[in-house]
């Protein structure tokens, strides 16, 4: 097969759609990583900023096992940020808010790629351009990231959201279930395997996406 064959055989909109969606994934772990830290850095903890974590460099945050996950089936992580809830003054207390500003986080960024997306659609209907970053922010980036901020607000160790509840849990029991952290991972595997978490987050993906949508357009 001569070049330009070979150049013909590409399947240019499979090429274009996964380059799309790698994009968003890194924008979206990226953004998330950096806000955990940023957060944190605010609480009175350094440590992320001591390792160079406060960055919107993804490959400080890419864990490339976890982003090909993401990308194969939709349920992948990135590095955890560090953090040293002993820099804090109420420990448990700072270690909630430090991660809920991860999927806080993403529910900004979504809101903020569909106020560009209205900004585009409103002033650049024509353009090729304006197309393409219309379609990748209002179909790909906003609900992925939407997607990523409520899967971590799962109340499961080690998401976010068990850290969240942590807050409102008495210590005896908070530091019982952050016992069980590392067996969090292979339960969220398996709910992924069985399309339980697909299933809860589905419906709520498109009920927050819908609110943003009615709220901007």
């Amino acid at each position: 097969m001569d070049f330009g064959g070979l150049v013909r055989s590409i399947d240019w909109n499979f090429l274009e759609s996964t380059l799309t969606r790698v994009l968003a994934v890194l924008l979206c772990l990226t953004v998330h990583e950096t806000c955990h830290g940023l957060a944190a850095y605010a609480l009175g903890d350094p440590t992320a900023r001591d390792r160079r974590r406060l960055s919107l460099n993804p490959l400080r945050h890419i864990d490339w096992l976890g982003l090909a996950m993401m990308l194969a089936v939709g349920f992948g992580w990135a590095k955890p940020v560090p953090v040293d809830p002993r820099h804090f003054k109420r420990p448990k207390q700072g270690m909630a808010l430090t991660a809920l500003a991860g999927p806080a986080s993403n529910f900004l960024l979504a809101l903020l790629a569909m106020a560009l997306s209205r900004v585009i659609y409103q002033y650049f209907p024509y353009s090729r351009g304006g197309a393409l970053a219309f379609e990748f922010l209002l179909y790909t980036l906003a609900p992925l990231s939407i997607g990523l901020g409520l899967f971590n607000l799962l109340p499961i160790p080690p998401l976010d959201g068990s850290k969240v509840l942590g807050a409102f849990l008495p210590d005896t029991t908070y530091f019982g279930l952050m016992r069980y952290e590392r067996f969090g991972m292979f339960l969220l595997l398996a709910l992924s395997w069985f399309g339980v978490t697909g299933d809860l987050i589905s419906g709520a993906i498109l009920g927050v996406y819908r609110f943003f949508f009615e709220l901007l357009f």
